[in-house]
């Protein structure tokens, strides 16, 4: 059995109004935040066990559109990359190195947007 490297690791959610959403669900899931960038580009949130669960990203919203973040480690980056692509995932950007790590953005064959990241711990 071939085991896939990469893993779910947070719900993104792409929205113009990233404060008000991102207060809404922390009260709904009892979370809290525990990152945020360029004031209110990108919030995330976690449980009080500290593990990343939900982010929110400033972006267009489209109406029933979730965004997923995969992960897999820095040294599986390249491979995991290939091997998205090789399954039919279209690069939408340029993968690219931030402060966090590396990440590539994806759209899955029907179009739904999807990264892939590798965080420094």
């Amino acid at each position: 059995m071939n085991m896939a490297l990469t893993h779910f690791d947070i719900v993104t959610l792409d929205s113009p109004n990233t404060n008000e959403l991102a207060l809404f669900w922390a009260g709904v899931l009892e979370l809290h935040e525990i990152e945020r960038e360029d004031g209110d580009r990108w919030i995330l949130l976690a449980a009080s066990t500290g593990h990343r669960t939900m982010g929110f990203q400033r972006g267009e919203h489209i109406h029933g559109s979730i965004h997923l973040d995969l992960s897999c480690a820095v040294e599986n980056f390249d491979d995991e990359r290939k091997r998205l692509l090789k399954l039919g995932a279209v690069e939408t950007r340029a993968q690219r190195s931030e402060s966090y790590g590396r990440i590539a953005n994806f759209a899955d064959p029907d179009g739904n947007l999807f990264d892939l990241c590798a965080y420094i711990k």
